[in-house]
């Protein structure tokens, strides 16, 4: 199989095997806006942490970012590690929000994918991952998001290699996944299998309707996400009980794993 055909049975697997996801849990494009710059170097139960202090603060909106004072919300996002870098990154999209879009993520949204992207990079403490999980997830914009559990299982399949860049493995899963978007949706999960992955409690943002592609780049990372967290570890991978087991090179042999 080709690496484009390899994607495209990693996605029927998984989803077959775990179905629909709910990622990410969240109730705004604000909330998820927020949970992507703090999810950088953490675990997302930190970042829950945070976000709920940041929701019974009644500070997590645009308007409540903008007016609370620097130093109180470094102590409401504390639990999510390098704290204070992320408290003026917060404030530093405000502004950008603010000066450019007139204060509405509607209006930021509305941008061609390409231009946004290019604008979100450009933000102090926003690198592809952030950008792109802000415009999948906030905004329901095309835009694949490529993370660490999605290159381990790539590197340990042999889909790509190790100097492999961002930008090279993003354009794979696009190229592979977004032609068939329609009918990758349509491959139904078994009912009997309970969920699994990253899978969530349906939120207002997970349970929202998408075109195919965004649907299908929204639960393919999530898969893989799940993925990562039970069979793809970094250390000690469960290569034995996992899903994609059969794809590994080697698969036959009892020396498969990496």
């Amino acid at each position: 199989m080709t690496p484009d055909q390899h994607i495209r049975e990693y996605f029927r697997t998984l989803y077959g095997a775990w179905g629909q996801q709910h990622w990410w849990p969240a109730e705004s494009a604000l909330e998820v806006i927020v949970g992507a710059y703090l999810t950088q170097n953490t675990s997302w139960t930190n970042v829950e942490r945070a976000l709920g202090n940041l929701r019974e603060a009644r500070v997590l909106s645009v308007r409540g970012l903008r007016r609370i004072p620097l130093r109180q919300l470094e102590r409401l996002i504390r639990s999510s590690s390098y704290f204070r870098q992320k408290a003026r990154r917060l404030k530093t999209f405000v502004k950008f929000l603010d000066e450019r879009h007139g204060g509405s993520l509607a209006r930021m949204f509305a941008e061609p994918t390409a231009r946004l992207r290019e604008d979100l990079l450009g933000l102090n403490g926003v690198g592809p991952e952030t950008a792109d999980s802000i415009l999948l997830y906030a905004g329901n914009h095309p835009s694949f998001v490529v993370d660490a559990y999605t290159r381990r299982m790539l590197e340990r399949h042999g889909l790509v290699e190790a100097r492999a860049g961002y930008e090279e493995i993003r354009e794979l899963f696009e190229r592979s996944l977004g032609p068939v978007a329609q009918e990758a949706l349509a491959w139904p999960p078994p009912g009997n299998n309970p969920p699994r992955g990253t899978s969530h409690a349906p939120s207002r943002m997970s349970a929202a309707k998408r075109e195919a592609v965004v649907q299908l780049f929204n639960e393919m990372h999530g898969l893989v996400v799940g993925l990562g967290k039970h069979y793809c570890k970094k250390s000690q991978p469960e290569c034995e009980r996992c899903p994609l087991q059969k794809f590994l090179p080697g698969a036959d042999s009892p020396q498969h794993g990496r």
